[in-house]
Formats: structure tokens, C-alpha cells, sequence
């Protein structure tokens, strides 16, 4: 009997000291600690010595080596979301000294590109902290902000349908009636935002550093963000500097599931290292 009890009490304590491990893990990974070495997961962003690529069909990407992150549900606050459709996400990315761009790409089998009553857009996101320490990579913390380039299907939508429209009121000119459409007009399809936590997103005043450009075929997502490298405003716009290493973020949203705000897929800190610029 007491042999019993014995192994009964072993294996509570070692339920507990895993349930205790785990809680551990989720509240230091939320925080950007590192749980092991994240040695041989650094995202590198490739120096070109030219222009860098802006779409995503640009050949130059296939030259690029891919970084494929695994992608986990958002269940730090509520509403949790812990069961998203996206699980990885592969970035690569590039820069010249000047600009920097990133391709990230991503499976989902649904294009919801418009926003209707009930309906939901599809969209990526990555975080780069304003200071030199990561801060929480959902949503960046009082004191430690983040600063957010959020992509949107529909805003992409938006600014692709007023191109079509010009080119086509271009070949008509004169020739057909117009067709009326109400198209909002967009500095870019990525909204440049700060957090400082939960429910603090800020839409920066200035918008269309950060352009995007993106293209959904066969069930894949493949989004181009690019901004140049030097920093505008020095206090909400995160620093990219040749040579330096620092930490970056993704999410993810699909429409069709329903995702929206918090309810994403994540890939939390991760490294960014930038190669250094090569002198000539």
C-alpha cells in the first residue's frame, strides 16, 4: 500500500512540475525570453548590391534562401485562439544598403480579400521593437513599443482595383461609359502602427513608408513589405541598421476562419540579422 502511495505521489509531483514548466515557458516566451538557443533559426536579410525586389513574381527571390517559422496560437490573452488554420510561415529577405524588403508566404486555401457585414480579411503582420530589448511580441508592452506593419488583403484589393481602373479608363478613354465605384484610396497596403500592449494599437500619423505588394494563387498567400532603411521618425519607427542583429515577430490572419485582432497565428521573437553593407 505504501509502495502505491509512494508512486502515486511521485507521479503527481511530476505532473505538477510539467504543468509548472509549461505555464514557465508560455510567460517567458510571451515575454520574448528564450526558452532554448534559438541558434540556426536567424532570419537573414541578404545584401544586394542593386535594386531589391518589390513584388513578389520578381525572379530575385528564388536566389533568396527561405527561413520556414512554425506557427503556434495566440492564447496569452482573450479571446484566446488556439486552433488557427496557418501553422508555418516562410520569410526571406533582402536589402541594399538603402531599403529592405521581406517575402513571406504562407497556405490559405481561401482568398477573402473584401470586407462585408460577417466577412473577415486575410492578413500578415511582423513586429520590430523601438528599443533594443524585445518587448511582448503580440502587442509590445507600456515602455517597450512595437512597432507593426500590418498588410491587408482588402486594402491590397483597394489599391489594385484603382490600378486597373486607371489603366482601363487609359485604353477607353472616351470610347465606353464609366462605371462608377466607390475604391478608397490607400497610401499603401500596410497599415504602419505602435503598441504598447493590448488594445493600444496607434495608427502612425504618417503613413506609406511601408509599401506592400501581394499576390494569392493556388492556395498561397506571397506578400512583399518593404520600408527604407533609414529611420524618419526616430521615436516610432524601429531601427534597421546593416550589421546588427535584433529581434522581429510575425501573425497571421485568415479571414475565412473567422480571424481577426487577437484571434491570429503567431511565431513569436525571433532574430533578424542584416548583413553589413560590403564597401566597393
Amino acid at each position: 500500500m505504501r509502495r502505491m502511495t509512494s508512486v502515486h505521489t511521485s507521479r503527481t509531483r511530476l505532473v505538477t512540475l510539467l504543468s509548472s514548466l509549461f505555464v514557465l515557458a508560455l510567460i517567458l516566451g510571451g515575454f520574448g525570453i528564450p526558452i532554448v538557443s534559438s541558434e540556426g533559426m536567424i532570419i537573414r536579410a541578404q545584401a544586394l548590391s542593386g535594386d531589391i525586389p518589390v513584388t513578389p513574381e520578381d525572379l530575385l527571390w528564388q536566389k533568396i534562401a527561405p527561413m520556414t517559422l512554425p506557427l503556434s496560437g495566440q492564447i496569452i490573452t482573450r479571446p484566446v485562439w488556439p486552433e488557427p488554420t496557418a501553422h508555418a510561415l516562410t520569410v526571406r529577405a533582402v536589402h541594399n544598403g538603402t531599403d529592405i524588403a521581406f517575402l513571406l508566404e504562407w497556405q490559405d486555401n481561401t482568398k477573402n480579400d473584401r470586407l462585408t457585414p460577417g466577412t473577415f480579411r486575410d492578413g500578415v503582420a511582423l513586429g520590430l521593437p523601438l528599443g533594443d530589448a524585445p518587448a511582448f511580441f503580440c502587442m509590445g508592452q507600456l515602455d517597450h513599443y512595437i512597432n507593426i506593419w500590418h498588410w491587408k488583403a482588402d486594402w491590397q484589393s483597394d489599391i489594385d482595383r484603382r490600378s486597373a481602373r486607371t489603366t482601363e479608363k487609359e485604353k477607353s478613354a472616351g470610347s465606353e461609359p464609366r462605371r462608377f465605384e466607390v475604391i478608397p484610396r490607400r497610401a499603401s497596403s500596410v497599415e504602419d502602427l505602435i503598441g504598447g500592449g493590448f488594445s493600444t494599437l496607434t495608427t502612425k500619423e504618417k503613413q506609406g513608408r511601408v509599401q506592400g505588394k501581394a499576390t494569392w494563387k493556388d492556395g498561397t498567400w506571397r506578400v512583399v513589405m518593404r520600408r527604407p532603411l533609414s529611420s524618419d521618425e526616430q521615436e516610432n519607427e524601429a531601427k534597421l541598421i546593416p550589421g546588427r542583429i535584433q529581434a522581429i515577430s510575425f501573425a497571421v490572419w485568415n479571414g475565412e476562419n473567422k480571424e481577426r485582432n487577437g484571434q491570429k497565428a503567431v511565431a513569436p521573437w525571433f532574430q533578424l540579422a542584416l548583413d553589413p553593407v560590403t564597401k566597393t
